[in-house]
């Protein structure tokens, strides 16, 4: 089965209004690997998943999605802290506004693969909020590029919402095996489905720990790994 593309990132430094946000920070991803940047909120990881997207430039290095600098690159897929759909089109029309080529039976099946089959008529509205959450990520697996970046995708889900979304992601990731790079501040999302964290912390925003997640072990074990590693790292 084709993977995701690698990910390679060699950031010198950036600067946003004059300030220093990130830098310098680098690291290689594999194609098919799952990373979890986490790190406080405010540190940067949004900014650096930005530069990933290829939408955030001026920055001093470089970053290569599949050997090309990733503003040129297929353009990934992106689920947000919220669904970003448009509430006038329905389930269908959300999906082709990125693949306006999607026939009925390609809709139909990406709907499938997030826990939404038979909803391809149904308008926003008529979602809860975890079936909107299912939609985005249909809407950016449509994009076909192999590569996913997640900015905080469960924030505002209650617990068990949070359990059923991720169980989703953990299906989508086995079939697809797309390069996919999860930002969160939550250890719990990196335990959970990553199989390697990168830990930022000061200002401007550094790499201060890099490790793999033993997938044999149970979420207990992983999380506590997480936790301890992170939490270290990240003092002052």
């Amino acid at each position: 089965m084709a993977t995701g593309p690698g990910i390679r990132l060699d950031l010198t430094g950036l600067q946003l209004a004059g300030q220093a946000v990130l830098g310098p920070i680098a690291f290689d991803v594999a194609p098919g690997q799952v990373v979890a940047l986490i790190g406080p909120s405010g540190v940067g990881k949004t900014t650096l998943l930005r530069v990933l997207a290829g939408v955030q430039r001026g920055f001093g290095g470089a970053c290569l999605v599949g050997g090309v600098p990733a503003h040129t690159a297929p353009p990934p897929g992106m689920v947000f802290q919220d669904a970003r759909l448009l509430p006038w089109a329905d389930a269908a029309a959300n999906l082709r506004l990125v693949r306006p080529d999607l026939t009925a039976d390609a809709v139909e099946t990406l709907l499938a693969q997030v826990g939404l089959g038979g909803q391809s008529a149904a308008y926003p509205r008529q979602m809860s909020g975890g079936m909107q959450r299912r939609l985005g990520l249909a809407r950016a697996l449509a994009l076909g590029s192999g590569v996913l970046l997640l900015d905080e995708p469960f924030v505002s889900l209650d617990a068990a919402l949070v359990v059923d979304l991720q169980g989703v992601l953990h299906d989508v990731f086995s079939a697809h095996r797309p390069t996919v790079v999860l930002v969160s501040h939550d250890p719990m999302d990196a335990a959970r489905l990553a199989d390697r964290v990168i830990v930022l912390a000061g200002r401007p925003a550094r790499i201060v720990d890099d490790f793999t997640l033993d997938r044999a072990a149970d979420e207990a074990a992983r999380l506590a790994v997480v936790q301890t590693r992170s939490s270290a790292k990240a003092m002052p």
